[in-house]
């Protein structure tokens, strides 16, 4: 009921606002194909309301100040539908919840399209359950490759890695990875790199 109310007391700041809530956008889709830049997290909750999400780190920042050594909640957060559509978000904050939910609303805004197929020789089902071709991603010192993986292999990756492939609807996968891949953020983020390399070419007819 309370993120209806949110919704319905929304005042879009953004022209592209305006048009998802005036119904003249119903799919985030027409937003890609317009290249449009995201740049209120309420249109994705009109249009992509099955957004699920996953805290992936949590850590706490200090910082000297006059008063004294102040504290603040670093949140990474993951998000996804889990068929096509990713994105990563962070934020700081004094208090874990709000620092969860401005992490969501930054994910929000990073969410991208990703364009699964059936790229391994040893499946031939044409259904879109592993990545197209091979993709390259880096983010620091972390380098992820995604190989495409016939089905039923599953998602043959670190935790971090899996998290993210998961939301995007990524059901097998096999992965290579160089780097510090303990650094969580980094990991997650050169995987939701490599998935934005998916949408390198197009579909024909798409």
């Amino acid at each position: 009921m309370s993120a209806n109310l949110e919704i319905e007391e929304w005042i879009p700041r953004t022209t592209l606002g305006k048009l998802v809530k005036e119904g003249k956008i119903t799919s985030i889709y027409q937003i890609y194909n317009l290249n449009l830049t995201i740049l209120e997290p309420e249109i994705i909750d009109i249009l992509v309301p099955e957004i699920k999400h996953e805290i992936i780190d949590i850590s706490i920042v200090q910082k000297q100040t006059d008063a004294g050594e102040l504290s603040r909640f670093k949140v990474a957060v993951v998000i996804g539908n889990e068929n096509g559509l990713i994105g990563i978000g962070t934020a700081k904050g004094k208090q874990l919840r709000l620092a969860i939910n401005k992490a969501i609303e930054n994910a929000k805004l990073n969410i991208i399209p990703v364009n699964r197929g059936c790229g391994s020789w040893e499946c031939s089902c044409r259904k879109p359950h592993s990545v197209p071709f091979k993709v390259i991603g880096k983010s620091g010192s972390v380098e992820v490759t995604l190989i495409p993986a016939p089905r039923g292999i599953g998602l043959v990756a670190g935790d971090t890695a899996k998290a993210v492939l998961r939301l995007a609807g990524i059901k097998d996968v096999w992965t290579k990875t160089r780097g510090y891949t303990r650094t969580t953020l980094n990991f997650a983020k050169a995987t939701y790199n490599a998935l934005l390399q998916t949408n390198r070419f197009k579909k024909i007819g798409v």
